[in-house]
């Protein structure tokens, strides 16, 4: 007697997630990216980092060779990676110069009411960050230095719950673990990086979008957009995911998206703006853009750095691209919106791609923003329709 029956929800999205490359080889390069990195890297952070995590990257990568399963693989990859690389900062009282910015923030934002110095003369004066970053100094502003106030355990800690918070119910440890260890998100969360808690929130805010909440889309999408600039385009991706709902209920959703965006973004940003208007302009608009004395040190030579260096009119040259780009996507949004939430995450992923690559002032490490977003959509169902399970069974006899 045959039956059918409706597959669970867990069956669903293993059956339509993507594979993560997680074999031999994909761990034996991540080993050769850590060692050229420490081979090459006059920071001594990052230094550090690719000599430790290329030992745990090749552990991992004989244990994959051996055909150990995943869930034994991933922690020690992660292990090795991040952990003990952290731990030997930490021990060491190194990091990346974005902590020490973080860290000065929150000490101006409590003795000042703003976070930035009134002026700055040097690249290292300057916190290129929205008012919102220095939450994460706040805890050794006023506990005072030592290795659990850091501001990187923080801001890292923070990437990981949104993280995994964003991720489909059912099992989440997969993806989890091999997102903090791939290079471009270990290396951040070991030295120290201020992309990891944006970006963890901008999936947040895309999860709950997806699942038509629209305030609290605008409430993590609003805390991520008082942390940087670069979360700003994830709130047009929300709306037009929005959007693409139900006809009753999508005007509603997106201005409730909206309207509390705004209003978190503007309740975080907006009276350290006053405060010091000059100092804001300088620090989160002027330093960025190149507009200052001192020139950021963000110089990785992407295609907008190498046409502001090297072709005369390159920097307007490159404005224009990016202009183009984001021109190119807003009207994606509008003709074609995304129908998902991994949609939704693909075409932000894209967006920033093309941001990434044509700004003047950028670096490799701002490519996390990306990554992140394509793997966290690879880990979330494709939104395929469901399909029926035909069970073969014997009749009792």
């Amino acid at each position: 007697m045959a039956t059918t029956a409706l597959p669970t929800p867990f069956d669903q999205q293993r059956r339509t997630r993507r594979a993560l490359p997680g074999g031999p080889g994909w761990w034996s390069f991540c080993a050769a990216a850590s060692l050229a990195l420490a081979s090459f890297t006059s920071l001594g952070p990052h230094r550090v980092w690719g000599a430790v995590g290329a030992l745990g990257y090749a552990a991992a990568a004989v244990l994959a060779a051996r055909g150990r399963p995943a869930p034994a693989v991933g922690p020690a990859a992660v292990t090795g990676a991040v952990v003990l690389p952290l731990v030997v900062l930490l021990t060491l009282d190194r990091a990346q110069l974005e902590v020490d910015v973080v860290a000065r923030s929150a000490v101006l934002l409590l003795t000042d009411g703003t976070p930035y110095a009134a002026h700055p003369l040097i690249p290292e004066d300057f916190t290129p960050y929205l008012p919102g970053m220095a939450a994460f100094g706040l805890p050794e502003a006023v506990a005072g230095p030592g290795p659990l106030t850091d501001p990187r355990l923080w801001m890292g800690a923070a990437f990981l719950a949104a993280f995994a918070y964003a991720l489909p119910t059912g099992p989440r440890r997969e993806p989890l673990l091999w997102v903090a260890a791939c290079p471009l998100v270990a290396l951040p969360l070991a030295v120290g990086g201020v992309d990891l808690p944006v970006v963890g929130l901008m999936c947040l805010g895309l999860a709950e979008a997806g699942r038509g909440r629209g305030g609290r889309a605008g409430l993590w999408l609003g805390l991520a957009a008082a942390l940087k600039w670069t979360a700003w385009p994830a709130l047009p991706v929300a709306l037009a995911l929005l959007a693409a709902g139900s006809a009753g209920d999508r005007r509603r959703a997106g201005l409730r998206c909206a309207f509390v965006a705004l209003l978190t973004a503007a309740a975080l940003v907006l009276p350290a703006a006053w405060r010091d208007p000059g100092a804001f302009h300088a620090h989160v608009i002027a330093f960025p853009l190149g507009l200052t004395d001192a020139v950021s040190s963000a110089a990785s030579p992407l295609p907008g750095r190498l046409l502001a260096t090297h072709v005369p009119g390159g920097r307007t040259l490159a404005l224009l691209l990016l202009a183009v780009s984001a021109l190119l996507v807003a009207v994606s949004l509008f003709v074609r919106p995304p129908a998902t939430a991994p949609d939704a995450a693909l075409r932000l992923a894209v967006g920033l791609l093309l941001a990434i690559a044509f700004l003047p002032a950028t670096r490799f490490g701002y490519l996390v923003h990306p990554l992140v977003l394509a793997v966290w959509a690879m880990a979330r169902p494709s939104g395929a329709r469901s399909t029926l399970v035909r069970d073969q069974k014997k009749a009792m006899r």
